[in-house]
Parts: structure tokens; C-alpha cells; sequence
């Protein structure tokens, strides 16, 4: 009687969102798994749209353990999970959903990433004001992580007011109060570099604020939240100005470590999601 290999019971996990070929998410969680030895984990990258995504995540079974999710998901999910977490609900955004033998939990790690890929460029430094480019989703994520900082009158520059009413609506519940400014395309606006500037834009947005002459406060700080192509026209404006320069990568790399524990229980190998994301580009 020949020996039988015992059934290996595999937990799934994905990135959800349209477009998703360009996510650097499965690399980041799959060089996780790698390193722990995880190999009953899987992780893909599934497209997806908001419509979509009621009767798919319906059709999910036990083997899902959790998702990382993208815009417009992130706001569309809120209404779909079991539960959802308070930070979550305070931004108004789950970019991350677990599966739990009690339902499914929206949860936001993106606050998390921000405040950790901030403090891991600039230590300890204190800040006294704060700019937040973009009304979006991922700028109400901004406005919870500056209020880690004690940071809560940023000024906040966006295109257009009408969107960014949910934002607006996410910084009385988290008791920010964002100064709101608006952001041209044809000329800068005056006073915004800060101590410290979030921008949350999309990749060349905010390429015409590298065209005017930056002059920052000494040893100000920009994270970039538009990590492709990097880097970007801002950042390499910003530091030639003398500031400090945090990629989006960073902050992905560090939310992503935070749903990499809250999925599979084990602590994120840093080093090693770090090594993969600098092969997928550098960071």
C-alpha cells in the first residue's frame, strides 16, 4: 500500500479592484508568505468593480481569510461586511476586509502605513503644520494619521470642493478641521509647503507644483502617496529644495504589513517585504 501525501487545506487571500494589474500587493504579501514558510497561503490580484463586488464576496467560502482592497472599493465595502472597525468607519474607507468565523470585518490599515512610513524617515521630529493634497479617500486617511501627529488645521488643497465632500465629512467625525484651499493646474498655490505635506494626488497631478521654486520649512517632509513612475516630478523637486522625501511605497509596505499580520496572525517579515517591493522598482 503506497503512503498517501497528506491534503494541504490552502487560505486565500487577494487584492481586489479595477484596474489591478500594476499592484505591487501580491509580491509584498507572497514574499511574506515566502519567509514565514507559509506555503498553505496564496495571494492574487483579482479585477474587480464596485458592482461586482456584492455577489463576489457572497460566493466567497472558508478558505478566504482576507482582502486588500483599492478605490472606489474601499468605500463600497462599508455597506457589504459584517462589521466593520472604528477606524474605518471614522475615515470612511476599508481598504482591508477579514474573514472571521463572525462575519466579515471592514478594517483600514492606511492610516497605519501613513503614520509608520512618516515616522521611519523623519524619527522623532516634531511637526507645527500640515498640507494634504487631494479631497479623496485616501486624503480622509491623511487627516487621521496628521491627527496622530497633533496635527489638526491642515490645510488641505484640492481641485474640486464638490468631491470632497466625503472627506469633509470624515474630518468632523475624527475632529480635524482641514482649511480648505484651492488647487489650480495652471499656477501653484502660495504657503503650501508645510512641516509636513501628504499628497494624495494621482501620478503627474501635482507635476506642476514642481515647476515653481519650492521654499520649504527646514527639514520638511513630503510623502508622496503616487509611487508610479517614481520618482515622481514632486519629490525630486522637494529634495532638491533640502526636504525629506517618503515614497508611497513606504506607506504601502507598511500598511500592508499591518493586514499581513491581521490575516494570517503571524508578525509581518519587514526586511523581506521590504527586499521585494525594492525588486518590483525600487522604493
Amino acid at each position: 500500500m503506497t503512503g498517501q501525501r497528506p491534503t494541504v487545506s490552502i487560505k486565500r487571500a487577494a487584492v481586489l479592484g479595477s484596474p489591478i494589474a500594476h499592484s505591487l500587493s501580491p509580491a509584498l504579501h507572497r514574499a511574506g508568505y515566502a519567509a514565514l514558510g507559509l506555503d498553505d497561503w496564496r495571494y492574487d490580484a483579482i479585477e474587480l468593480t464596485e458592482d461586482d463586488l456584492p455577489d463576489w464576496l457572497d460566493a466567497r467560502g472558508p478558505e478566504w481569510k482576507g482582502l486588500s482592497l483599492t478605490m472606489p472599493l474601499k468605500r463600497t465595502v462599508l455597506g457589504l461586511v459584517d462589521h466593520v472597525q472604528p477606524l474605518a468607519r471614522l475615515v470612511g474607507g476599508a481598504n482591508t476586509v477579514l474573514f472571521s468565523p463572525a462575519g466579515t470585518v471592514g478594517a483600514n490599515t492606511d492610516v497605519y502605513g501613513i503614520v509608520a512610513a512618516i515616522r521611519e524617515a523623519a524619527g522623532g521630529r516634531e511637526f507645527r503644520s500640515a498640507s494634504v493634497l487631494g479631497g479623496g479617500a485616501t486624503a480622509a486617511s491623511a487627516l487621521a494619521a496628521l491627527a496622530e501627529f497633533e496635527l489638526r488645521e491642515p490645510r488641505v488643497y484640492v481641485r474640486s470642493t464638490a468631491r470632497s465632500r466625503q472627506m469633509l465629512e470624515a474630518a468632523v467625525r475624527m475632529g480635524v478641521s482641514p482649511q480648505l484651499r484651492k488647487l489650480c493646474e495652471d499656477a501653484p498655490p502660495l504657503g503650501w509647503p508645510a512641516d509636513l505635506t501628504i499628497s494624495t494626488l494621482p501620478p503627474h497631478a501635482a507635476d506642476h507644483l514642481a515647476q515653481a521654486t519650492l521654499e520649504l520649512p527646514p527639514g520638511a517632509v513630503l510623502l508622496d502617496a503616487a509611487y508610479e513612475p517614481w520618482p515622481s516630478a514632486l519629490a525630486i523637486a522637494w529634495a532638491r529644495a533640502g526636504g525629506t522625501v517618503v515614497s508611497g511605497r513606504a506607506m504601502l509596505l507598511h500598511q500592508a504589513a499591518a493586514q499581513f499580520q491581521a490575516m494570517t496572525g503571524h508578525a509581518a517579515p519587514l526586511a523581506e517585504m521590504r527586499a521585494a517591493l525594492g525588486a518590483n522598482g525600487g522604493q
